[in-house]
Protein backbone atom coordinates (compact mmCIF):
# COMPACT_ATOMS: atom_id res chain seq x y z
CA UNK A 1 0.00 0.00 0.00
CA UNK A 2 2.90 2.45 0.21
CA UNK A 3 4.13 4.74 2.94
CA UNK A 4 1.98 4.84 6.03
CA UNK A 5 1.86 8.02 8.05
CA UNK A 6 2.55 7.86 11.77
CA UNK A 7 -0.56 7.91 13.94
CA UNK A 8 -0.71 9.55 17.35
CA UNK A 9 -2.73 7.50 19.84
CA UNK A 10 -4.07 8.63 23.19
CA UNK A 11 -6.22 6.57 25.55
CA UNK A 12 -7.83 8.52 28.38
CA UNK A 13 -10.30 7.36 31.04
CA UNK A 14 -12.73 9.95 32.36
CA UNK A 15 -15.95 9.98 34.32
CA UNK A 16 -19.15 11.53 33.04
CA UNK A 17 -20.18 13.72 35.97
CA UNK A 18 -23.07 15.19 33.99
CA UNK A 19 -24.60 11.74 33.41
CA UNK A 20 -24.84 10.32 36.92
CA UNK A 21 -26.57 6.97 37.22
CA UNK A 22 -29.56 6.35 39.51
CA UNK A 23 -27.21 5.00 42.20
CA UNK A 24 -25.35 8.35 42.19
CA UNK A 25 -22.22 6.98 40.53
CA UNK A 26 -20.62 8.43 37.42
CA UNK A 27 -20.12 6.16 34.40
CA UNK A 28 -16.51 5.69 33.28
CA UNK A 29 -15.75 6.52 29.67
CA UNK A 30 -12.68 5.69 27.62
CA UNK A 31 -11.70 8.39 25.13
CA UNK A 32 -9.62 7.13 22.20
CA UNK A 33 -7.88 9.86 20.21
CA UNK A 34 -6.04 9.17 16.96
CA UNK A 35 -4.62 12.15 15.06
CA UNK A 36 -6.91 14.55 16.96
CA UNK A 37 -10.06 12.53 16.08
CA UNK A 38 -11.99 11.21 19.07
CA UNK A 39 -14.14 8.16 19.73
CA UNK A 40 -15.68 7.50 23.14
CA UNK A 41 -16.43 4.09 24.62
CA UNK A 42 -18.49 3.52 27.74
CA UNK A 43 -16.68 0.72 29.56
CA UNK A 44 -19.78 -0.36 31.54
CA UNK A 45 -18.26 0.54 34.88
CA UNK A 46 -19.14 3.36 37.26
CA UNK A 47 -17.69 4.94 40.38
CA UNK A 48 -18.71 7.50 43.00
CA UNK A 49 -17.39 10.88 41.83
CA UNK A 50 -15.36 11.46 45.02
CA UNK A 51 -13.49 8.14 44.55
CA UNK A 52 -12.17 8.97 41.07
CA UNK A 53 -8.62 10.26 40.56
CA UNK A 54 -8.67 11.98 37.16
CA UNK A 55 -4.95 12.72 37.20
CA UNK A 56 -4.11 9.01 37.48
CA UNK A 57 -7.23 7.92 35.56
CA UNK A 58 -8.15 5.36 38.20
CA UNK A 59 -10.07 4.73 41.38
CA UNK A 60 -8.74 6.05 44.68
CA UNK A 61 -8.38 3.54 47.45
CA UNK A 62 -6.92 0.11 48.02
CA UNK A 63 -10.04 -1.95 48.75
CA UNK A 64 -11.06 -4.91 46.60
CA UNK A 65 -13.60 -2.95 44.50
CA UNK A 66 -11.10 -0.17 43.70
CA UNK A 67 -8.36 -2.69 42.89
CA UNK A 68 -10.65 -4.69 40.58
CA UNK A 69 -11.79 -1.52 38.79
CA UNK A 70 -8.21 -0.33 38.30
CA UNK A 71 -7.21 -3.76 37.01
CA UNK A 72 -10.12 -3.68 34.54
CA UNK A 73 -9.12 -0.20 33.32
CA UNK A 74 -5.54 -1.38 32.80
CA UNK A 75 -6.79 -4.45 30.92
CA UNK A 76 -8.98 -2.30 28.64
CA UNK A 77 -6.09 0.11 27.99
CA UNK A 78 -3.81 -2.82 27.13
CA UNK A 79 -6.42 -4.19 24.71
CA UNK A 80 -6.66 -0.81 22.92
CA UNK A 81 -2.86 -0.61 22.63
CA UNK A 82 -2.80 -4.18 21.28
CA UNK A 83 -5.47 -3.36 18.67
CA UNK A 84 -3.47 -0.29 17.62
CA UNK A 85 -0.27 -2.32 17.37
CA UNK A 86 -1.98 -5.04 15.28
CA UNK A 87 -3.42 -2.46 12.89
CA UNK A 88 0.05 -0.94 12.48
CA UNK A 89 1.68 -4.35 11.90
CA UNK A 90 -0.99 -5.28 9.33
CA UNK A 91 -0.48 -1.88 7.65
CA UNK A 92 -4.19 -1.12 8.00
CA UNK A 93 -5.68 2.35 8.41
CA UNK A 94 -5.90 3.54 11.98
CA UNK A 95 -8.66 5.83 13.19
CA UNK A 96 -10.32 6.22 16.57
CA UNK A 97 -13.54 4.74 15.16
CA UNK A 98 -11.73 1.73 13.68
CA UNK A 99 -10.07 1.03 17.04
CA UNK A 100 -13.45 1.42 18.76
CA UNK A 101 -15.08 -1.01 16.30
CA UNK A 102 -12.27 -3.53 16.81
CA UNK A 103 -12.68 -3.18 20.59
CA UNK A 104 -16.37 -4.04 20.23
CA UNK A 105 -15.52 -6.88 17.83
CA UNK A 106 -17.01 -5.11 14.82
CA UNK A 107 -14.13 -5.37 12.38
CA UNK A 108 -15.21 -3.69 9.18
CA UNK A 109 -14.01 -4.83 5.78
CA UNK A 110 -11.73 -2.01 4.72
CA UNK A 111 -12.08 -0.82 1.14
CA UNK A 112 -9.89 1.64 -0.64
CA UNK A 113 -10.82 4.57 -2.85
CA UNK A 114 -8.99 3.29 -5.92
CA UNK A 115 -10.34 -0.23 -5.39
CA UNK A 116 -13.90 1.15 -5.42
CA UNK A 117 -13.15 3.34 -8.44
CA UNK A 118 -11.64 0.40 -10.39
CA UNK A 119 -14.66 -1.73 -9.51
CA UNK A 120 -16.93 1.04 -10.80
CA UNK A 121 -14.96 1.25 -14.06
CA UNK A 122 -15.16 -2.52 -14.60
CA UNK A 123 -18.94 -2.50 -14.09
CA UNK A 124 -19.24 0.36 -16.58
CA UNK A 125 -16.90 -1.40 -19.03
CA UNK A 126 -19.30 -4.37 -19.04
CA UNK A 127 -22.07 -1.99 -20.10
CA UNK A 128 -20.33 -0.56 -23.20
CA UNK A 129 -22.88 -0.27 -25.97
CA UNK A 130 -25.80 -0.48 -23.54
CA UNK A 131 -25.36 2.42 -21.12
CA UNK A 132 -21.82 3.66 -21.78
CA UNK A 133 -19.68 4.43 -24.80
CA UNK A 134 -16.03 3.50 -25.28
CA UNK A 135 -15.05 7.18 -24.96
CA UNK A 136 -16.80 7.45 -21.57
CA UNK A 137 -14.84 4.46 -20.27
CA UNK A 138 -11.62 6.02 -21.59
CA UNK A 139 -12.47 9.18 -19.62
CA UNK A 140 -13.12 7.09 -16.49
CA UNK A 141 -9.73 5.37 -16.94
CA UNK A 142 -8.00 8.73 -17.39
CA UNK A 143 -9.75 9.99 -14.29
CA UNK A 144 -8.62 7.06 -12.12
CA UNK A 145 -5.03 7.47 -13.36
CA UNK A 146 -5.08 11.14 -12.42
CA UNK A 147 -6.54 10.27 -9.03
CA UNK A 148 -3.72 7.74 -8.47
CA UNK A 149 -1.15 10.41 -9.28
CA UNK A 150 -2.89 12.93 -6.99
CA UNK A 151 -2.87 10.45 -4.09
CA UNK A 152 0.83 9.68 -4.65
CA UNK A 153 1.72 13.37 -4.83
CA UNK A 154 -0.41 14.71 -1.98
CA UNK A 155 -0.63 11.76 0.41
CA UNK A 156 2.64 9.96 -0.41
CA UNK A 157 0.96 6.55 -0.65
CA UNK A 158 -0.52 4.32 -3.34
CA UNK A 159 -4.14 4.40 -2.18
CA UNK A 160 -6.43 5.77 0.55
CA UNK A 161 -8.78 3.68 2.63
CA UNK A 162 -12.36 4.95 2.62
CA UNK A 163 -12.31 5.03 6.43
CA UNK A 164 -9.53 7.64 6.27
CA UNK A 165 -11.53 10.11 4.18
CA UNK A 166 -13.09 13.09 5.92
CA UNK A 167 -16.83 12.82 6.32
Amino acid sequence: MGAVKRNTLSVLFIIKKAKLLKNGEAPICMRITVNKRIAEVMIKRSIPVDLWNQKKECSKGKDRVATELNHYINTVRAKILQIHRELEIDNKPITADIIKDCFYGRDKVQRSLLEMYAEHNEKCRALIGKEYTESTITKFDTSINRLKEYIRTCYHCDDIMLAELDG
